[in-house]
């Protein structure tokens, strides 16, 4: 089996001609026309498992491909495959794959196979030496094909590593990236791309829609070096904030896109104060300002979607037709617009793309002692860190209750802080407290973010100019006032209880 390691970028048509300009690419590429088929049994069972057989037409020759599920981080991807040349629709599994169980299992269901989708496209492949590593270059331009009407283009560049350290890979696509200038000025919107070929054609194939992605768990060990798990978390928020990013530069994106975006940044903020201790100084600056900016572009454009979706949908009755009324809702959702293309923006921009390529290089540049000689470090660490966060917001909680909203605001930072902090930790602590704890948190997060959603709504309807829609905004903002004052009468209770509620870890 090859173990195959690639990076793989998204490229805006409108800088295909300068990257081809690029002095690393000057050379005469090898020039092909690639036909794929790529197949699965009628369930997709294929799919289910996260793997992908296809069939390549190269000029005369047909190869049999085997992809098997890998991990993509920043664009970077691992997974195991196997090719050789075949006929068309003899699949001989267990010549191809020496994985005697995984051949098995294929030849199982070779008889099911039936195509799903196609590819269709020209690849120009360059072989650079750079940084010490050999590096496949490859540019595929064409279309994926499903049915007789089914269609999206392709227009990726694939860098994949021959011989040599990983860091060579995302050094070449940084240094791609700024174009052939190479200044990030002029930078290419060349992206780190997280779905395959395969995973664009099944979606096409089910006439599937992007759907909002909420994080996935994170497991860690008992023996991980706090930098360990460091990168283990911080790039699963990475791969959490990309897999939402094309869905908010939507034309018209579902808040929850924006508002999963949101989530990753701040779960991403949260692991480096978390783990700051244990990260060099300059590395934790510069990327907790670096996060903090984006999440600042995306909090606007998730309080505008609130304000227009739940707040004020809730106090501005649809029956109100008035011109007051109407004239309100027009001028919200016009900041609301505004605020999404400023998010989209943000992230289809070229210093995003090299911001993700610095962050997973300097992810993977991290290094760590020998963890494994110090038995259970991490969770010791862990325990120790969560009991002084758990003393800060039990005193957090008593204060809040006499310093107003300054004190609610900062309760509610410590609340989600914590509870970020939890879900990094959750598996190195008892499972029960654990879950017992975040739901508390979860609890405590959605009344102080209810409240906090009410007292930005009046900051925002505060912005309305004058004499636009002076009735249509007293009245919700006398409604907003009425709601915070009945929800305020719960956060004692609330703050009792955080006061009162016992370490996760027992």
């Amino acid at each position: 089996m090859a173990q195959e390691t690639e990076l793989k970028l998204s490229l805006a048509a409108d800088d295909l001609p300068r990257l081809l300009a690029h002095p690393l690419l000057r050379t005469t590429p090898r020039r092909q026309h690639l036909l794929n088929t790529y197949f699965d049994t009628p369930t997709l069972q294929l799919r289910q498992q996260r793997m992908a057989v296809r069939e390549r037409v190269v000029g005369r020759q047909t190869l049999l491909t085997v992809k098997t599920a890998g991990q993509s981080v920043g664009g970077l991807s691992r997974r195991g495959e196997w090719e050789a040349p075949t006929r068309p629709g003899a699949f001989d599994f267990a010549s191809l794959v020496d994985d005697p169980t995984l051949a098995a299992a294929l030849s199982r269901v070779a008889w099911q196979l039936v195509p799903v989708f196609r590819t269709d496209f020209h690849r120009r492949t360059w072989w650079l030496d750079h940084a010490g590593a050999r590096i496949e270059v490859a540019l595929d331009e064409g279309a994926i094909t499903s049915g007789a009407a089914l269609a999206q283009p392709i227009l990726e560049l694939e860098l994949e590593l021959l011989d040599g350290p990983v860091d060579a890979l995302l050094d070449l696509a940084h240094t791609l990236a700024l174009g052939p200038e190479g200044d990030a000025r002029h930078a290419l919107r060349l992206r780190p791309a997280q779905r395959s070929k395969a995973e664009r054609g099944y979606a096409l194939f089910l006439g599937e829609r992007a759907q909002p992605v909420k994080a996935a768990p994170l497991a860690l060990q008992p023996d991980m070096h706090p930098v360990e798990a460091f990168r283990a978390a911080a790039l699963s928020c990475l791969a959490h904030l990309q897999a939402n990013e094309d869905g908010v530069q939507l034309p018209e994106p579902d808040p929850e896109f924006v508002h999963q975006a949101r989530v990753a940044l701040r779960r991403l903020r949260t692991g480096l104060r978390l783990f700051q201790r244990h990260l060099p100084p300059r590395f934790a600056r510069h990327w907790a300002a670096e996060w903090k900016a984006l999440a600042q572009t995306l909090g606007e454009a998730r309080n505008w979607d609130v304000l227009v979706t739940e707040t004020l949908s809730a106090r501005l009755p649809e029956t109100d037709r008035s011109p007051s009324a109407r004239a309100l809702r027009e001028w919200v959702q016009a900041q609301r617009q505004v605020a999404d293309m400023r998010a989209a923006a943000a992230l289809a921009s070229p210093a995003h793309a090299l911001r993700v390529l610095a962050f997973t290089r300097g992810m993977l540049a991290l290094s760590a002692p020998d963890a494994k000689a110090q038995g259970k470090a991490l969770a010791r660490w862990a325990a120790a860190h969560l009991r002084r966060r758990h003393a800060r917001l039990r005193q957090q909680a008593r204060e809040a209750r006499q310093a107003g909203p300054e004190g609610r605001h900062a309760l509610r930072l410590a609340v989600k802080q914590q509870r970020y902090a939890l879900e990094f930790l959750a598996s190195l602590l008892p499972a029960k407290r654990a879950a017992q704890a975040a739901a508390t948190l979860a609890d405590a997060q959605a009344l102080l973010g209810d409240l906090n959603d009410l007292t930005t709504a009046q900051f925002l309807l505060a912005e309305v100019p004058a004499g636009l829609a002076d009735q249509a905004v007293a009245e919700v903002q006398e409604r907003l006032t009425e709601a915070l004052s009945m929800g305020l009468r719960g956060l004692p209770r609330l703050e009792r209880g955080l006061e009162r509620t016992e370490r996760p870890w027992g």
